[in-house]
């Protein structure tokens, strides 16, 4: 037997500036998705405490933020079964498909309203239930197409994502600007009109592309016969009607009064379970499913690293609710005799991760033995993200002598963005290299469980801001994630012990 390496193929398709063609159709699909994403959630919270006269909901800011960190944890938690159904029944590139079809119904049933004022409530519960179960269809698979196109792998690889990364926040940038403009200045169900043509626009151009993805994305050949197809599809109607079993209860026991409760509760119950089943089902990886001590104490170190992510979304998502609250209340944002929208201060996150990505990227390289660990990063994140909580508790003492200037928020969110380049990338990369093989999909599935856990506390977290002083609500959070950063930064070496040479 030869021990000589195979041959590789160095012909690599370069057509998309020494990049896979099909990596631009991946490109502005994500682009435009993003766009639409971000477009709509920088108006959702404000459209919903909006004064019914001028077309909004008029609905007070807990149950605003409550819908919101509902709707920001469906959209992360879905990713999950969105996964599972694109390896199961339909294949990424399909997936990817009808997901957008999905999200850009649900933008178009936002803006229904407008032409349909009785069909309001309604409309809305249904726009962003489509938007929820379209995203969970995407996202995912999306991202998984573009690590397809680079069988090799290697640093080709790597460069493709930093350009497909680049797409997110060039959508993200420009999302709140068009929409925010659109729905704050014109009408609210406008700029969710123009969410939903983005989403078109991304669709038109991926449905072109399809023949430079070349083949990838496609259902697995073991997946793709009768067999398995059918024995998945009895899964997935089984899943459904177990959904929907558990939706038929709680309405059942909410209108007979057997057991009452509003969405603000039914949010803060959402979370406590989700926590407590992360909590079980980690109980049973490191005390069942590890076969060894070195897997399980990794295992626990993945755990600690869901909890600290939990801790950092739920901070950090506050930019959708509580500091979109204080952009459109409190800040200055009169420019040359022009009031801007609130939803411009969406956009400064994106700029600033498309201005210092490539920064805080050399600075690691350069760095080399001596970056930094990997709970160290996680302190690191936390803590930058409570500075700039810091920053919103000092500037919001300022509020009663009128409105502020907008530096507090940009501030706010430069240190929030290092903070986020410091944790984010880090995060999952490091629970592939932790989490046994055979684990490592589930493993994965944390991550997003544990930033849809994060998204759902910053929505019940910024329903606070009508009950509590501005200067209290963003100290106490800064408090909190800065203690849990300095806990991160306290054990780190315990930690990295229990990561076993795992850097």
């Amino acid at each position: 037997m030869s021990d000589t390496p195979p041959a590789v193929d160095h012909q690599y398709d370069t057509a998309f500036f020494g990049h896979p063609r099909g990596l631009s159709t991946l490109f502005f699909t994500e682009l435009w998705e993003r766009f639409s994403y971000y477009g709509m959630r920088a108006l959702l919270v404000l459209f919903m405490i909006d004064l019914v006269a001028n077309k909004g909901f008029g609905w007070d800011k807990e149950k605003a933020t409550a819908i919101y960190g509902l709707y920001t944890f469906g959209v992360y938690a879905l990713a999950l079964p969105g996964g599972w159904i694109a390896d199961r029944l339909l294949g990424q590139k399909k997936s990817v498909l009808y997901g957008g079809i999905i999200i850009a119904l649900g933008h178009y049933t936002l803006a229904l309203p407008a032409l349909f004022p009785s069909t309001a409530v309604g409309a809305f519960y249904v726009g962003l239930t489509l938007i929820v179960l379209g995203t969970g269809l995407l996202k995912p698979n999306v991202s998984a197409i573009v690590g397809d196109l680079y069988p090799e792998g290697g640093g080709r690889r790597d460069a493709g994502f930093s350009i497909f990364y680049m797409g997110i926040n060039i959508g993200a940038l420009f999302g709140p600007l068009i929409c925010s403009y659109l729905g704050e200045k014109v009408d609210w169900h406008l700029g969710f009109s123009a969410a939903g043509i983005g989403m078109t626009f991304g669709l038109i151009q991926y449905v072109y592309g399809w023949k430079f993805l070349k083949g990838k994305g496609e259902l697995h050949p073991d997946q793709a016969n009768p067999q398995a197809r059918a024995e998945g599809m009895q899964r997935f109607l089984r899943g459904v009607g177990i959904v929907l079993g558990v939706f038929v209860v709680l309405f059942v026991l909410k209108y007979t009064g057997i057991f009452d409760f509003g969405l603000v509760s039914f949010a803060r119950g959402t979370g406590i379970v989700l926590l407590a089943l992360a909590v079980l089902y980690f109980a049973y990886v490191i005390f069942i499913a590890c076969r060894t001590r070195e897997e399980k104490e990794r295992v626990f170190v993945i755990f600690l690293l869901f909890l600290g992510a939990a801790m950092f979304w739920s901070g950090f998502e506050q930019a959708g609710s509580s500091m979109n609250l204080f952009a459109k209340e409190y800040t200055n944002r009169v420019v040359f005799g022009w009031e801007a929208p609130a939803g411009y201060l969406q956009s400064v996150n994106p700029l600033f991760i498309i201005i210092l990505a490539p920064v805080i990227g050399t600075l690691w390289v350069r760095l080399g033995d001596r970056n930094p660990s990997i709970p160290m990063k996680f302190a690191m994140g936390l803590i930058l993200l409570g500075v700039g909580f810091l920053v919103m508790a000092w500037g919001s003492q300022f509020i009663h002598a009128g409105k502020v200037s907008p530096m507090w928020l940009v501030t706010t969110y430069f240190f929030h963005t290092v903070g986020e380049l410091c944790l984010s990338p880090v995060g999952l990369s490091s629970i592939t290299k932790l989490a046994p093989h055979r684990l490592v999909s589930q493993m994965m599935g944390t991550w997003f469980l544990g930033a849809a856990l994060g998204n759902l506390i910053a929505g019940l977290v910024a329903g606070f801001i009508e009950k509590l002083p501005e200067t209290q609500l963003f100290g106490t959070v800064a408090a909190i994630v800065i203690v849990t950063g300095i806990l991160f930064a306290i054990f780190a070496r315990p930690i990295n012990r229990m990561a076993h040479g795992i850097k």
